[in-house]
């Protein structure tokens, strides 16, 4: 039983080769247009040991935008980025599901179409400092509430930027519902006052993330779809605890359309954890967070035990690219430098060795 996370795993229409996934993670390193370097195909190539590898966010549309120097995958440039990804992965026998990422109230018009609007469920200011274009911090500005019709062209933004990461090569896509972010604005009451369908009650509050997982799958196959959620979350100025009965409801509505994954970020366990597991029948991930050690002797026993069938792990993917192989072996960790995590360039991104090239 002790390393049933190194055993293979069959994630909708793919075999994964083990139990872990490399957690999405911003890494800014995009040009002004969304597009990445020829760099990030070696940065995922090097991390293709996992099991899984979920790309940093991508915003499928020009509006979607919250960071510089983020990806996108909505142009026919930032397109052929990720197909060169996608190959370099499957070379080294990899699989990549690309995370589809609108950031909602959380952004700058700098960094927008020209005329462009911040864009949420409804106008509450997030508490926090910002990035403009340049990348300086300043307050957050109020968004302006969608109107029905922006929802649906989001949605259909969503599907198409799916369609293009398929296109592309990539195997799936991860659509980012947690950390604050827009369909996590969505879900919680604390940014969500709508008295339209999309706001008001649990189900009401869930039927936006489930309209866009569902476009999504119509256009790709539910089981190239996977979706990450934070219950309880309070990144990005969210208050979202005691908000159980708007995510049950909305993985009662998603359980029966044979989505490849739920990913949830759980930095300890809960009742509500557990009776999510429980009410989902297709693969489940678990993310113990940021502020959460991510060892071995900490995940290992998650999947043993049957809490989860997938772990996911950030920054020790970013310090040890072949971190699967370490841990197999029981080869010492190296140190991240936090300094490079969202720089440009290569210095913090493609110069980590494997253990074998020490």
């Amino acid at each position: 039983m002790a390393d049933v996370i190194f055993t293979p795993w069959k994630l909708g229409r793919i075999e994964l080769a083990n139990r872990v996934v490399m957690a999405p993670m911003t890494r800014n390193r995009a040009d002004v247009d969304g597009v990445l370097p020829a760099s990030a195909a070696e940065y995922y190539r090097q991390r293709a040991g996992a099991g899984l590898i979920v790309t940093e966010g991508t915003h499928p549309s020009a509006a979607a935008q919250g960071y510089p120097h983020t990806p996108g995958i909505h142009t026919d440039a930032q397109q052929a980025a990720w197909a060169d990804i996608a190959t370099a992965v499957h070379e080294a026998h990899g699989r990549v599901f690309c995370q589809l990422m609108h950031t909602g109230r959380i952004g700058h018009p700098s960094l927008l179409p020209e005329g462009g609007e911040l864009l949420a469920p409804s106008a509450v200011t997030a508490d926090l400092e910002v990035a403009t274009f340049s990348g300086e911090m300043v307050p957050a500005l109020e968004p302006r509430a969608m109107t029905t019709s922006e929802i649906r062209t989001t949605i259909d933004d969503f599907a198409s930027a799916a369609e293009r990461a398929v296109a592309a090569g990539l195997d799936g896509v991860e659509l980012h519902g947690a950390n604050g972010y827009l369909l996590h604005q969505f879900l919680c009451p604390s940014t969500n006052l709508r008295t339209d369908e999309y706001g008001g009650s649990p189900v009401n509050r869930a039927r936006f993330v489930v309209e866009v997982v569902r476009a999504v799958a119509a256009r790709i196959g539910a089981d190239r779809v996977g979706l990450r959620i934070s219950p309880g979350g309070q990144f990005n100025d969210m208050s979202d605890r005691g908000n159980e009965e708007t995510y049950l409801a909305l993985v009662d509505e998603l359980n029966d359309d044979g989505l490849a994954y739920l990913h949830t970020l759980r930095g300890r366990t809960s009742t509500l954890h557990v009776e999510m597991r429980r009410r989902w029948s297709s693969t489940y991930v678990i993310n113990t967070g940021y502020m959460g050690r991510s060892e071995l002797e900490d995940l290992g026993p998650i999947v043993e035990a049957g809490e989860s069938d997938l772990v996911s792990v950030g920054r020790l993917f970013i310090s040890n690219p072949d971190l699967v192989e370490r841990w197999r072996h029981g080869i010492e960790r190296a140190a991240w430098d936090e300094d490079t995590f969202y720089t440009l360039g290569e210095r913090g991104y493609t110069d980590y060795p494997s253990a074998t090239q020490h």
